[in-house]
């Protein structure tokens, strides 16, 4: 369940408030006041990860969306263990180039990594009690892998807002050896957490470089709506019955004879043209089969009795193969 609050420990930090007001001679950090937009972007691209690592780690999960928090990345660096962890850049990149030099970063657990790659190789998951300094080759292709893979979820939460696309990089065991980010640099830090019947709840980070983000800036400070305003019962007792008494032309096609051109350039007035037909007659609304009927008569009148309806989607193609020939 999506941002649902989960029952076991998890990794706490202090999270201070999106809205920073800045100092007076200071840079403000966060230009785009409460990013609730963001937050609900956040919640959408929560969803999408439970389906990703549901099928990597094998079993039923709850993925949730913290609280984002806006603060400068070597503050982030600071409040982060000293253990073992994945610093994966994400190139982003869209159509109008506004963002064509910056780049996102995905912070993974390393234990988390470590489970990965024991799954991957058929394994339970399992971790060492004594996490190595740094990633081997092989974790190192699991991180970028699963870079990739996220960065299909990540084009698609951020589609509404713009159309950016995502491209993993060569992760890092430590952020120092990151280039093109700088401590001073202001990000949005996401964070989503993932939790498992059988497992401690793993906390996956995503940061966005602020500068980044100010060309999409009208998006993120748009207005959210969460709930659909209530249709008028007397407008839509009106659209009703405008709609009612809309008018549709119904036809009965008896035959459809085929000549050859030769044969209707002779023809001439009192000739025969034979016809046949079966028991039943389309009865046709538009171009779309309405069903079959029998022709005959009412009230003195020629008419045709409808036998079936055929309101399938393999009847209304029917009506468009054209006669048989």
């Amino acid at each position: 369940m999506v941002n649902a609050a989960p029952q076991v420990e998890r990794r706490e930090r202090d999270r201070e408030q999106t809205a920073d007001h800045g100092v007076l001679g200071t840079t403000k950090l966060n230009p785009f006041g409460d990013l609730h937009t963001m937050q609900h972007l956040s919640a959408r691209l929560a969803r999408s990860l439970r389906g990703l690592f549901e099928s990597l780690l094998r079993e039923e999960l709850r993925c949730w969306a913290e609280p984002l928090v806006v603060q400068r990345f070597a503050d982030y660096r600071a409040e982060r263990s000293d253990g073992l962890s994945a610093w994966l850049p994400m190139a982003m990149s869209s159509a109008s180039g506004s963002t064509a030099d910056a780049q996102a970063l995905i912070v993974i657990d390393g234990a988390f990594s470590l489970a990965l790659i024991d799954l991957l190789f058929g394994g339970t998951g399992m971790v060492p009690d004594i996490l190595p300094p740094e990633f081997s080759p092989a974790a190192e292709a699991m991180v970028s892998q699963l870079g990739v893979m996220m960065a299909a979820p990540l084009r698609g939460a951020w589609e509404s807002l713009a159309r950016i696309d995502f491209r993993a990089g060569r992760p890092e065991s430590s952020p120092a050896m990151l280039s093109g980010i700088e401590g001073d640099d202001a990000m949005i830090v996401t964070r989503f957490g993932i939790d498992g019947r059988n497992r401690r709840p793993t906390m996956i980070d995503i940061l966005y470089p602020v500068s980044a983000l100010k060309p999409h800036g009208s998006a993120l400070t748009g207005k959210v709506v969460d709930k659909q305003a209530e249709v008028d019962p007397a407008w839509r007792g009106d659209l009703t019955r405008a709609v009612m008494t809309v008018r549709f032309p119904v036809r009965s096609v008896l035959a459809e004879p085929v000549v050859s051109l030769s044969r209707l350039m002779e023809l001439k007035i009192g000739d025969v043209i034979p016809i046949s037909f079966g028991p039943e007659v389309p009865v046709m609304v538009g171009g779309d089969l309405l069903g079959m009927a029998t022709v005959g008569t009412a009230n003195g009148r020629a008419a045709v009795q409808l036998t079936s309806l055929n309101r399938s989607v393999e009847g209304l193609a029917r009506a468009y193969e054209g006669p048989e020939e």
